[in-house]
């Protein structure tokens, strides 16, 4: 089934990006969002095109020299790497520190392979939101002071999310062209991871993506995704 896909880290779904090096794909999540303190200090990875949720994995496939160095760095103090969103104009200033985003989501390494020739290839899975305050150039890649953003659903908003899974199945499987009868989403997927891995995953462009992990909780990113997707939807194609 296509969520399954989406909780492991089938090779066959790995693609490079021909900008980045990073390879965007699918990966197992094994804790819940927003159970981590982050260190106030913590490596970050900037992508034009790739955004990471809580408790949602994501395959990367490192070369660049800094960012070697920041694998190798981060192996060694805590695993933990932040994903952020390059802003619109990094192309200018690739190589140097061009804007990010302030909100990313940090990510531990569950999986690492060491290549022969110094590249990686890893697995982060998501753990939880922060924003970048700040920024410590004492490295040649990017270091970010950062404010923890957790995600904790209460018992009131985890029965609107339940409430809500059955139409955001029906628009997600619409959106991927999926057919046929009986459920199309493992029913023991938790209705958060749900929700995440479909913003993760669905064909959505960057800046869309990254409007959905703004959001302030799994349920306003839940009624966001099923606002673009009915949008989507009814618009002419």
């Amino acid at each position: 089934m296509w969520m399954v896909g989406l909780l492991s880290v089938p090779s066959a779904m790995w693609a490079q990006s021909a900008t980045t090096g990073a390879i965007a794909g699918s990966g197992a999540a094994q804790a819940g969002p927003g159970s981590l303190v982050l260190p106030p200090t913590i490596p970050i990875f900037p992508l034009p095109d790739g955004v990471l949720f809580p408790n949602v994995s994501l395959p990367l496939h490192i070369f660049e020299p800094r960012y070697r160095a920041m694998v190798a760095d981060a192996l060694q103090s805590g695993e933990i790497i932040g994903m952020v969103l390059l802003q619109p104009g990094w192309e200018a200033d690739y190589e140097g520190r061009p804007p990010v985003y302030p909100i990313g989501c940090a990510g531990l390494i569950t999986h690492v392979e060491r290549l022969p020739d110094g590249r990686f290839n890893i697995v982060l899975r998501g753990l939880a939101k922060f924003r970048v305050t700040g920024e410590d150039q004492s490295r040649p890649y990017r270091l970010a002071h950062v404010d923890a953003m957790p995600e904790l659903p209460d018992d009131e908003e985890k029965a609107a999310l339940r409430k809500e899974r059955q139409r955001l199945e029906v628009l997600a499987a619409a959106s991927i062209g999926r057919s046929g009868s009986g459920p199309r989403f493992p029913p023991e997927i938790p209705d958060e991871d749900l929700v995440n891995a479909l913003a993760q995953y669905l064909e959505l462009d960057p800046i869309e993506r990254q409007d959905l992990l703004e959001r302030q909780g799994v349920l306003s990113r839940s009624h966001a995704l099923v606002e673009l997707l009915e949008r989507r939807a009814v618009a002419p194609r």
